[in-house]
């Protein structure tokens, strides 16, 4: 996507390794009056790397998740959201939303072993999800485009990517995963009914494989 609602870097993939308390070089070296956003076209290197953050967050959770075996159903993802201050309330509410929308993973703030983190600032980009590729990841809220945008619809978008969906800007304002795609005026900040099922099935099936990579993985290690 090209400066909408989900941006990855022009790095794509090969990112330098980001740590949770590391400023991403793009809020460090963002400009203060970025240029008008382009039109909401996305990328096939776009897609690869959102589905990169995803399963970057759910290796993270299921390596914790095989260390510490529990028996509860639902997978917690745990999130750093101290260094985006200024959406504290955003990122609470599409928390809030995400976790009344989906029942087979929860979104959890902590600021200890947290599987990715919100950043904040400026950047002509706008917002977006990206991945270090070494199991970290974080989302940058744009303060220009959440001014321009529903700033709640931003983040639990730009979250929806943590949980493994990709855009889909032909959408309706109805499909989170649109997001600039129908335009300043939409609103909506919830997931239809389509992305609720497709997320409940990737926490399911799809957290599977991870865990029991990660348990194999913890069970070499240990001999």
């Amino acid at each position: 996507m090209r400066m909408p609602l989900s941006v990855l870097t022009a790095a794509g993939l090969g990112l330098t390794a980001l740590g949770l308390g590391t400023v991403p070089a793009s809020a460090a070296s963002a400009a203060t009056a970025p240029a008008p956003y382009a039109a909401y076209n996305g990328s096939s290197e776009e897609a690869a790397a959102n589905r990169a953050f995803f399963e970057a967050v759910l290796k993270s959770a299921a390596e914790k998740r095989a260390a510490n075996p529990t028996s509860a159903a639902a997978v917690t993802v745990v999130y750093d959201a101290s260094r985006a201050p200024t959406f504290a309330t955003q990122i609470a509410r599409s928390t809030q939303i995400w976790n009344s929308s989906v029942s087979n993973v929860r979104l959890q703030a902590g600021t200890s072993g947290a599987d990715f983190a919100y950043y904040e600032g400026n950047d002509s980009r706008g917002s977006y999800a990206s991945t270090d590729g070494h199991g970290g990841g974080y989302i940058f809220l744009d303060y220009r485009q959440n001014q321009t945008y529903n700033s709640t619809r931003v983040t639990a978008h730009e979250t929806g990517h943590v949980l493994g969906l990709p855009d889909h800007y032909t959408g309706p304002c109805s499909e989170l995963m649109s997001g600039g795609g129908p335009g300043p005026s939409c609103t909506n900040a919830y997931p239809n009914s389509t992305e609720r099922s497709r997320v409940n099935q990737l926490w399911a099936n799809g957290f599977a494989a991870a865990l029991d990579k990660a348990e194999k993985a913890l069970q070499k290690s240990a001999r």
